[in-house]
């Protein structure tokens, strides 16, 4: 009988972690992808019905979601999705500029065995992001998107980039999404994007460094005009 309660105890123990992080990972996605827009409030009963989950991992993912920057705890008025003004986005971008910059210049200085794996998958998003673009898929045209930049911080080595990123670039991630029909085509990404694989196959750590540098100034340079001109105060 005790063996059995043991049992129990430690699939508990193991199942709790997992609704957590299922949890969080399904906020998360549905705040980066605009389900829950910016400035939206509700309870946490609200959200768990929502995702279809239980309410106490729910309220476990609200609290690391928090930290990450990305919701508000109200007192007795539930929880807020964190809206984004343009001084935000302009911060943000300024953090992700430095940091991909480094990552890029960190995977150009590998060993030619590990840059040539990370360039190869590098391609083969940017490759995604081509093949959504002709059949005017824009969502999955951002899927590929986010995916190649989340590769060059994941496979860099450096943890405390990683997790800089994990934060930073889901919120670029969400300023992108609600501007992404009012931009115009984006066309120019592929290129860029080869540009920079090209360098971190062959090693050249400095263009490496210019190319994810200017690649995401360019983005920054097209997205804060364009929130300007339409009159957006948050996002």
């Amino acid at each position: 009988m005790a063996s059995k309660v043991k049992q129990v105890r430690t699939a508990e123990t193991v199942r709790k972690p997992s609704l957590v992080e299922d949890a969080y990972r399904a906020l998360k996605d549905a705040i980066r992808d605009n389900v829950f827009p910016p400035g939206y409030q509700g309870s946490e009963q609200e959200i768990a019905l929502r995702l279809g989950m239980s309410r106490t991992p729910v309220h476990e993912a609200i609290i690391r979601l928090q930290e990450d920057g990305l919701v508000r705890v109200l007192s007795k008025r539930g929880v807020q999705v964190c809206p984004l003004s343009p001084d935000d986005i302009r911060e943000i971008y300024d953090v992700v500029i430095a940091i991909e910059a480094r990552a890029a210049e960190l995977l150009a200085a590998l060993p030619l065995e590990a840059r040539s794996q990370v360039a190869k998958e590098l391609e083969e998003a940017t490759a995604r992001m081509e093949q959504a673009l002709r059949r005017d898929d824009l969502h999955a045209w951002a899927a590929a998107d986010d995916q190649f930049h989340r590769l060059l911080v994941e496979r860099c080595g450096n943890s405390r980039i990683l997790r800089i990123a994990q934060t930073i670039t889901d919120q670029a991630h969400r300023a992108r999404m609600l501007t992404l029909r009012l931009r115009s085509k984006p066309t120019g990404s592929a290129a860029a994007h080869r540009a920079m694989a090209e360098a971190i196959r062959t090693g050249q750590v400095a263009e490496a460094h210019h190319q994810a540098r200017q690649h995401r100034i360019d983005a920054r340079d097209e997205l804060l005009p364009l929130i300007a001109s339409v009159g957006i105060k948050h996002l």
